[in-house]
């Protein structure tokens, strides 16, 4: 079963909230998304091995292998495209958390192109279509999906960053991986 973009959005939708438990219809309707979409997401993911149904109805995303996901794969299979400069969303270090650890001269820092956006910046292809939006309206999965897009298109400090955050972002105490590559 292959992996889409939409399942690492509902992945990391879940891993921004947890403990709390969302219904398929929940999960759709905070990303843009039906909800027969976000449940073949989840059985998607489980495929995949980011994440576990233990019981019927119930699912978790699998935190560790996430993050090596994140760290190890997720540049490859679904790299960013740079575009011209418009308005949007700011991502990478230009949100936070990397914001307040990396500067950037006004205009430089990426955005995903979106009409309720409050930056400008060079364009950055969302991980999936309505990610800006779904980012928009929770600070939580705005900060994972910064981090992640600092991960696909960032230089080697930034990604260096975005994986020690992500770590702290995913409530993981151990190290998944070797980070000094990155």
């Amino acid at each position: 079963m292959e992996l889409k973009p939409q399942d690492l959005l509902v992945l990391l939708k879940v891993a921004a909230h947890p403990p709390q438990r969302w219904t398929y219809a929940g999960l759709g309707e905070a990303l843009s998304l039906s909800a027969s979409e976000a449940h073949a997401s989840v059985k998607r993911a489980v495929a995949c091995g980011l994440a576990v149904a233990p019981a019927r109805g119930e699912w978790s995303p699998l935190r560790p292998q996430l993050l090596e996901f994140l760290l190890h794969g997720v540049r490859y299979v679904w790299p960013a495209t740079a575009g011209p400069v418009k308005r949007g969303v700011p991502t990478a270090f230009g949100t936070e958390p990397l914001a307040n650890l990396l500067r950037a001269e006004p205009g430089d820092a990426p955005v995903w192109a979106h009409p309720e956006g409050g930056s400008r910046g060079p364009t950055l292809s969302p991980l999936y279509r309505s990610a800006p939006q779904a980012a928009l309206s929770d600070p939580a999965l705005h900060r994972l999906l910064a981090l992640v897009d600092a991960l696909r298109t960032g230089r080697a400090r930034e990604r260096r960053l975005a994986a020690e955050l992500l770590q702290t972002e995913l409530n993981l105490d151990q190290e998944v991986g070797d980070h000094d590559h990155l």
